[in-house]
């Protein structure tokens, strides 16, 4: 199920998709049947029990499928591709020189499903909102934004901005001002919701989720799909029983030996898009009051090399895992990013000698047990997991036996996902297994610049927010503010480098494989879901805006 799968700030929107309690859709008693001649798809979000009604896009508990199915942002972000961002409520933009104003070109002809004109006023509205209600502007978004005319919006930073064009333009839902000037967007859960997206509710309980396609949606001929209806199962087993079932037609869900698992169903395919980078997190900096044998950058630089990263995809991620980057960027969709002085990719085989090397170097020596000691200190750090991750947990076990080979010991504890996001979060932790990655477009400064940047972290105690391993780097920090303030991809490609060169040498992020996103489908109702060779969208179920484009790229099978 999709837990770590995706980040930690992303848990609460994919655990609150909808809620049908039953190991199998077909035999709720709360499910409607399809009308004659109606086309539906039924989709499995990763989500179990009840849900609360909440139809707010801005807010951090509301079903996931509000984001994109019906509220939509100006441009689409498809984080498979470099490609640049796709015209959805708006078809063109402007920044001025100095990346203090952004002026937006509005789509016309768009109308709200309650029948209500779009227009660029709707999108000065909601800017303005969020500028107005901290609670809700989650990315620090710092503009104020003036219709200048039906189809022109303009919005004003206080700085250079840049690099908020990706969370303007394609992270931001666009909500009806003639509906939400009397809202409260903070608290508000948002009855019967009003978008220009191609669906609306149809049908909504604690126990079942279903949206009807929208007749006067913009994007002339879209939906094909009259309805689609979001459930949750009771186990990963149940998850994999109904998709065999054909009782699901679109689920994202990591299932061992898929290709077995799957062979011989001609109506069953999958997709795998790895984009997250599977890392041990490491509490890192010792002046902020972090404690352990991680702390000595030698010591994190000796487990990168020991690690047999090929063995770790077979035994724990079915070898369905990409490889990874000491970059913490994805090979091959990123690669204009890399500078050459870095490796590209992660070593696949260990090297248990450089390993030995490095730490011999750095002054720690080999007991007679084989393990190293330091000024009395045993060479042993403790991973965190969170109980039920069995593909971290079976990695971690094969990592034990990597890196005892190394002269390092390490042991597993087993936690509660509470316990172990709030001891990563407040630096009570040694390693912790967790990934990164899937900013609001493919520029890395969504990756440098939570995870590195110093103003993101704290003491040991206090939260830390973004950057739990409490890396601090002046030498980061100065490129990613650089990085911050330019739109020239040369310069940010320079700025980039300084970053790499450091981090892939630091490494507070332990860099392990590309986690796999695996996503199902049944083609037996609709066709035309994302393939291996024509990703146009990041096709996971619990990806906020890719749900919509998806939606419109499929055909009923009649």
């Amino acid at each position: 199920m999709p837990k770590h799968r995706a980040p930690r700030y992303a848990f609460t929107a994919l655990l609150t998709a909808v809620a049908l309690v039953t190991a199998g859709c077909g035999s709720s008693p709360n499910a409607t049947k399809p009308a004659a001649g109606e086309s539906r798809i039924t989709v499995f979000s990763g989500a179990t029990g009840t849900v609360a009604e909440n139809f707010n896009p801005f807010s951090s508990t509301a079903i996931q499928a509000s984001r994109g199915m019906i509220y939509e942002t100006l441009f689409y972000y498809n984080l498979m591709s470099s490609d640049g961002p796709k015209p959805m409520l708006a078809t063109a933009y402007k920044w001025n020189a100095n990346g203090t104003e952004l002026t937006v070109t509005t789509r016309e002809g768009v109308k709200w499903s309650d029948g209500q004109p779009f227009s660029a006023a709707d999108v000065a509205f909601t800017f303005n909102m969020i500028a107005k209600t901290p609670s809700i502007n989650t990315t620090g978004l710092a503009a104020t934004a003036k219709a200048t005319g039906p189809n022109t919006a303009v919005l004003t930073f206080k700085q250079t901005s840049f690099i908020s064009e990706a969370n303007v333009l394609g992270n931001t839902a666009i909500v009806p001002e003639h509906l939400w000037k009397s809202k409260d967007p903070a608290t508000d859960i948002n009855h019967d919701p009003v978008g220009t997206g191609p669906y609306t509710v149809a049908r909504f309980t604690p126990e079942s989720f279903e949206m009807k396609k929208n007749p006067a949606y913009w994007n002339t001929g879209k939906p094909k799909i009259d309805k689609v209806s979001f459930i949750t199962l009771a186990s990963a087993d149940a998850a994999t029983s109904a998709l065999v079932k054909g009782e699901v037609d679109w689920m994202s869900a990591f299932l061992p030996s898929i290709d077995q698992l799957l062979k011989g169903n001609k109506d069953l395919s999958w997709v795998n898009t790895p984009a997250l980078t599977t890392s041990l997190f490491a509490c890192s900096n010792a002046a902020l009051g972090c404690k352990g044998p991680q702390t000595d950058v030698a010591v994190r630089q000796a487990i990168y090399a020991a690690l047999d990263r090929e063995q770790l995809n077979k035994l724990a991620f079915s070898n369905v895992a990409g490889v990874a980057s000491p970059t913490l960027l994805v090979p091959g969709r990123d690669d204009d990013w890399m500078t050459p002085k870095v490796e590209k990719t992660v070593p696949q085989q260990p090297d248990t000698t450089k390993a030995d090397s490095i730490l011999t170097q750095a002054g720690w020596v080999k007991g007679s047990d084989g393990i190293y000691a330091k000024d009395g200190q045993r060479l042993t750090m403790t991973i965190q997991v969170v109980s039920g991750w069995s593909d971290y947990i079976s990695a971690i076990d094969a990592m034990t036996q990597q890196l005892r080979k190394a002269g390092m010991e390490i042991k597993s504890t087993q936690i509660s996902p509470n316990e172990w996001n709030t001891r990563e979060t407040k630096g009570n932790y040694q390693l912790s297994m967790n990934s990164l990655g899937l900013g609001p477009s493919t520029d890395p400064y969504f990756t440098y610049e939570g995870k590195y940047w110093s103003k993101n972290t704290a003491k040991v105690g206090a939260s830390a927010g973004a950057n739990p391993s409490r890396y601090a780097n002046p030498a980061v920090d100065a490129a990613i503010a650089a990085a911050s303030k330019t739109n020239d991809e040369t310069v940010k490609k320079q700025q980039y480098a300084i970053i790499q060169e450091n981090i892939a040498r630091d490494l507070p992020y332990i860099p392990i494989v590309l986690n796999s996103t695996l996503t199902e489908f049944n083609t037996s109702r609709a066709t035309g879901w994302p393939t291996k060779d024509n990703l146009y969208s990041f096709p996971a179920t619990w990806k906020a805006w890719d749900s919509g484009i998806v939606v419109q790229n499929l055909t009923p099978v009649k």
